[in-house]
């Protein structure tokens, strides 16, 4: 028996039992302020190795490995980027010697530190390539599995779980980082990241860090009604709190069991813990679940497909699910020039106004003669999973283009389609089942079109029988019943819905229907497309491939529901007929809301029009609008105070407000930033002079620098000189700033409670070292009390801080 399978079998007859926190506990024995801990675990292995035997004394089954940061980008801030191989293998070794071998190593890996295509700069192929270095060193080192954790972006989660299994077989945890609302900084929820995860083929996925038990035993109540696989729980020791200018945890060991126990009863197969927790926390934990039999997982197989920020069930006698059509080129000469310019302001409007019209998930096809068919899909891929929540179906006859979108995507994706063709089914169904994706299955065989409902209903059993050896379940799919002409064949219509009354009621599966095709060459088709849908919902039928903008198929499908008892009741129903016009089929035009936060339906305004491309973040759109409103005769100081300005801090808002996460908030600000580099030699003609200098820096430790780029573009908007420092910056190298450019104020940045310390160590070092000059801080976990407490003053925002500032500067 393998390790993976041995590891399998333990987890159906027990809960396992993960180590504890290991960063606190190096800090204990002498970790030193900005240290790298895999460097300094090599040159302290008895202290390492210390941790790892007291973790196993208490109980733990598995030990991470001190391999968190061990990655290439990580390492390569201390000079050792070049030996990321050996530090892993080293440090792996180091662990097995600890604990011997009746305890299962774990190699620990954890974020770059870096956001991943289609969310940040580093390249999805770059950072697979980069995990994959680790997990070789971590392999060659000995471990037993391989744990992925803390990790907040869900695209790089799948870069190093695709670099794990295409490395070895070997058993793979996935595990998510949650703030309190219950979504990793990036908007992803856990059910989400649950079915992503799970699909690409994780073999356990789960939580750790950023909160304690009682937070994160609602995390794993709502992943586990849709687990196929055991779920990861290592909360921290509670909530974390400043004490004398130390983090420290306030959950004790006896308090951290008891609640252990609950997340046993939950549902969470694997426990452990992180920051604060010790050996003691780890006793605690054994003891109280060692009686407890394990909650297997509930699903064997799930129809669900997800985006980065949104998850979308298939379920029975639910409303008809609609797959926008419109990102087609076919017959849309615009779309077309589009795609042949390399832009993307037409596919935008069309996601967006499809999300708002009731679609479900988003039909995505970039066919078009004399274009990179694969760079296209990935680019339109890239701007759909920052501007859209819907997941996505990927629309292609050709092979290389759906394996690069499976690739890319930042979810399960649904595959458009796969057909009984010798080739199609080969190549495809491989490809489908590596990524996890959902597909649709085409009745189509050898060239034939099968006109009759039972030629369908056995390709559809052919075609089943084959996907049944890649591990696929009539979950996985749905059945496309074929749609023709009635133009041509009177009896079309019915043996298409003979044969979705089949799946529905014998085969047991889930179908799906291009409704425009049946209406071909007829007029009044938008009626007899309606009134096809009717009938199919009626037959049993899943999801339509339509047309949202339609009014009449929307309104007879928002009936049909009722009607086929599929919307209990009738609340959407009352809700759509009941609004102005809805039953008249009067089209109003669309809401839009402004950097004020007014919705209205007044026709936008060049400048409302600006206010909501900064807001959706295209860079695209921007310039042209920019020249269009000086050529009207706008200042450009009047466009940076009255439109762009509001417009990021209303961004900022939606974003505080969990409506935007990250993805959003920083395709505003690179609009911004790409709007105030054209307008700053305007700016520059119309400036008064220099108001002062500003030197801002997120702290030693911390990687988030979103709110600080923020309050920089804000700051120089308002005619500041600022010199940004960028993130994870030494006290000292802001010490050496601060003399050589002498500013009149000095920003800090934090986002963790674990790096808000440092804000400390640079104000009593300026202090020391004679500097007077006044601070201001700003983050996430900052107050107003914490900023005061060290002698310096808070904001909360980018617009505060503009405020402060010309206070300190006029003190």
């Amino acid at each position: 028996m393998n390790k993976r399978s041995k590891i399998k079998n333990l987890l159906k007859n027990q809960i396992v039992i993960l180590d504890g926190a290991c960063g606190t506990e190096l800090q204990k024995k002498g970790l030193p302020t900005g240290a790298c801990p895999e460097l300094w675990c090599l040159a302290n292995a008895k202290k390492i190795q210390d941790i790892h035997a007291s973790y196993a004394e208490a109980g733990a089954q598995v030990i991470y490995s001190c391999t968190f940061g061990a990655n290439r980008f990580k390492l390569a801030q201390y000079g050792s980027g070049e030996n990321t191989y050996q530090i892993n293998r080293n440090l792996v070794r180091l662990a097995r010697q600890a604990v011997g071998k009746g305890v299962f190593v774990a190699g620990d890996i954890g974020p770059t530190g870096l956001f991943v295509e289609p969310f940040g700069p580093l390249g999805f192929e770059e950072a697979v390539a980069a995990y994959k270095e680790q997990v070789r060193g971590l392999i060659d080192g000995g471990c037993d599995l391989i744990v992925i954790e803390t990790m907040i972006d869900i695209q790089e989660t799948r870069a190093a779980l695709l670099a794990v299994k295409e490395t070895a077989d070997i058993f793979a945890i996935a595990s998510m980082t949650y703030e309190k609302d219950g979504h990793t900084l990036n908007g992803t929820d856990p059910v989400s990241a649950l079915i992503t995860l799970q699909s690409l083929g994780a073999d356990a996925v789960g939580c750790n860090c950023s909160t304690g038990p009682e937070k994160m035993l609602e995390f794993v109540a709502l992943m586990k009604p849709y687990a196929k696989i055991p779920l990861v729980a290592k909360p921290n020791a509670g909530v974390p709190r400043l004490e004398n200018g130390k983090t420290v945890f306030d959950m004790e060991a006896a308090a951290f069991g008891a609640w252990s126990e609950k997340l046993a009863r939950a549902g969470a197969n694997m426990i452990g813990g992180c920051c604060g927790t010790t050996p003691l926390h780890i006793q605690e934990l054994a003891k109280t679940v060692s009686g407890i039999q394990p909650k297997p997982p509930l699903r064997k197989s799930l129809g669900a497909l997800t985006s980065s920020r949104s998850y979308l069930l298939f379920e029975e006698n639910k409303p008809l699910y609609i797959a926008g059509e419109r990102i087609n080129p076919t017959g849309k000469k615009a779309l077309q020039q589009e795609f042949l310019e390399g832009k993307t302001a037409i596919i935008r409007q069309m996601a967006v106004e499809q999300e708002k019209q009731g679609a479900h998930l988003l039909d995505v096809n970039v066919g078009q003669p004399g274009i990179d068919e694969v760079a296209t899909i990935k680019s339109v891929i890239g701007l759909l999973a920052t501007i859209t929540k819907l997941p996505l179906i990927v629309d292609s006859s050709r092979i290389e283009t759906i394996e690069a979108a499976l690739r890319i995507y930042p979810g399960r994706m649904l595959i458009n389609s796969i057909s009984g063709e010798k080739e199609k089914m080969e190549k495809l169904l491989p490809l489908a089942a590596k990524y996890g994706a959902m597909f649709i299955l085409l009745p189509l065989i050898d060239g034939e079109i099968p006109h009759t409902a039972e030629r369908r209903q056995a390709i559809v059993k052919s075609i089943y029988n084959s996907a049944r050896k890649f591990g696929f379940t009539r979950d996985d799919f749905v059945v496309d019943c074929l749609v023709m002409a009635v133009a041509s064949d009177s009896g079309a219509g019915m043996e298409t819905l003979k044969t979705v009354r089949w799946c529905s009621d014998a085969f047991h599966g889930r179908t799906i229907l291009g409704l425009s095709n049946v209406s071909f060459g007829m007029p009044g088709r938008p009626w007899m497309n309606a009134a096809f849908a009717a009938m199919a919902q009626l037959n049993g039928l899943t999801m339509a491939i339509a047309n949202p903008a339609s009014a009449e198929f929307m309104n007879i499908k928002k009936a049909g529901d009722v009607l086929a008892a599929r919307e209990k009741g009738a609340l959407k129903f009352i809700e759509h007929f009941s609004s102005v016009n809805a039953s008249a089929n009067i089209t109003m035009p669309p809401l839009k809301v402004t950097a004020s936060g007014y919705v209205g339906v007044q026709p936008p305004t060049s400048l409302d029009k600006m206010t909501q491309t900064i807001m959706d973040g295209d860079k695209e759109s921007i310039m042209p609008q920019i020249e269009a409103a000086l050529k009207e005769g706008k200042t450009a100081s009047s466009l940076v105070d009255e439109v762009m300005i509001p417009a990021i801090v209303h961004v900022g808002d939606l974003y505080e407000k969990k409506i935007y996460f990250l993805p959003q908030l920083m395709a505003s600000a690179e609009t911004m930033k790409k709007a105030l580099g054209f307008l700053e030699p305007h700016l520059k003609k119309a400036a008064s002079g220099n108001k002062g200098k500003i030197l801002m820096a997120t702290v030693e430790g911390d990687i988030h620098d979103i709110g600080k780029n923020i309050v920089v573009l804000l700051l120089r908007n308002y005619g500041y000189h600022v010199t940004d420092l960028g993130k994870d910056v030494p006290a000292r190298d802001i010490m050496d700033a601060v003399k050589k450019e002498n500013p009149d104020v000095i920003g800090l940045s934090a986002l963790m409670t674990t790096t808000m310390v440092k804000m400390k160590e640079v104000i009593d070092t300026a202090r020391a070292e004679g500097i007077a000059t006044a601070f201001i801080l700003g983050g996430a976990v900052v107050t107003e009390a914490y900023a005061q407490s060290i002698g310096a003053s808070f904001a909360k925002d980018g617009v505060e801080a503009v405020k402060v500032v010309e206070k300190l500067i006029k003190r």
